[in-house]
């Protein structure tokens, strides 16, 4: 009886699988740092503080920002396109800073998507590891949030913040006009001091009693000192870069596998999906010093 022989050479596909992983070991995976826009450099420089060593891709939607206004679906939709675009510059982690983002897209991208796209890949928000720690700094247990339209109605803090801290009141307010002055460089207009204390004092006509405050956009760092003007001494203000610096420092401890996989050379790419000469100018107010993007198309 004649033997059929068989022989295990990889096809061609195989053989291109094999050497696209090669070259993409090879080239590293730095971490992904998602915004709408511009706001969340004021979180990727936090992380970058903490975790100097690892390489870092930021990418800005400011084609399509803003998202704060958009409804659920477009947030999702547009969210989804820009993290399959880091997955494909190699990012195995992507870091949602953008709480619209984190809001409405990124429980249905962890539960819906990642197991088709990339099963092996991550991406995290900035809503939850704000939620896990503000029962460490209020006392009365009354809480305010501020934030865009779109992440005041979504809830997701309130939603967050029982899962840890069933005993708080959340006291939300939206600011719609934050961003749009902040973006056009009127932080300290008249306009600005006028739009900050009537938000402001909208949140305490809620409660009296709100003792801390979580700035829920990554925008709104940048109204620090004046958002400080309008507020009670005693009241406390959470502001997100330095605690999801914190949360990811502990998510890399904690999974190694992850970690291992993170090029470490202390690099820092920008990309936008609009004008870089518009992204870079504006962009030196949240980094405080030069940015040179890069265009990029979804």
């Amino acid at each position: 009886m004649t033997k059929i022989q068989t022989t295990t050479r990889p096809t061609s596909s195989l053989k291109d699988n094999r050497r696209l992983r090669a070259k993409l070991t090879e080239v590293g995976q730095p971490i992904g740092i998602f915004d709408s826009g511009i706001g969340g450099l004021t979180v990727l420089k936090e992380i970058v503080k903490k975790l100097p060593q690892y390489d870092y891709i930021y990418l800005g939607d400011s084609a399509r920002s803003p998202y704060g206004t958009r409804s659920f679906k477009t947030v999702y939709q547009y969210t989804l396109e820009c993290v399959q675009k880091l997955f494909k510059m190699n990012c195995q982690l992507v870091i949602l800073a953008c709480n619209t983002a984190s809001a409405k897209a990124l429980r249905n991208i962890q539960q819906m998507d990642l197991q088709r796209i990339a099963p092996n890949n991550r991406v995290l928000g900035v809503i939850r590891p704000t939620s896990e720690v503000v029962g460490k700094f209020t006392k009365t247990k009354q809480v305010g949030v501020l934030g865009t339209t779109g992440t005041v109605n979504s809830d997701s803090y309130k939603i967050e913040i029982e899962k840890f801290f069933p005993g708080i009141k959340i006291f939300q307010q939206a600011c719609p006009m934050w961003v749009p002055l902040i973006e056009n460089n009127e932080m300290d207009s008249p306009a600005a001091d006028f739009f900050v204390k009537k938000n402001l004092d909208e949140l305490f006509s809620k409660s009296g009693k709100i003792d801390t405050i979580i700035l829920g956009c990554t925008h709104y760092p940048i109204l620090l000192d004046k958002i400080k003007k309008f507020v009670p001494s005693n009241v406390k203000i959470l502001v997100q870069g330095s605690i999801v610096a914190d949360s990811l420092a502990d998510y890399l401890i904690r999974h190694p596998e992850i970690e291992n996989k993170c090029s470490k050379k202390g690099t820092i790419k920008f990309y936008t999906t609009d004008s870089t000469d518009s992204f870079d100018k504006v962009a030196t107010i949240f980094w405080q010093d030069n940015i040179r993007s890069k265009h990029v198309s979804l």
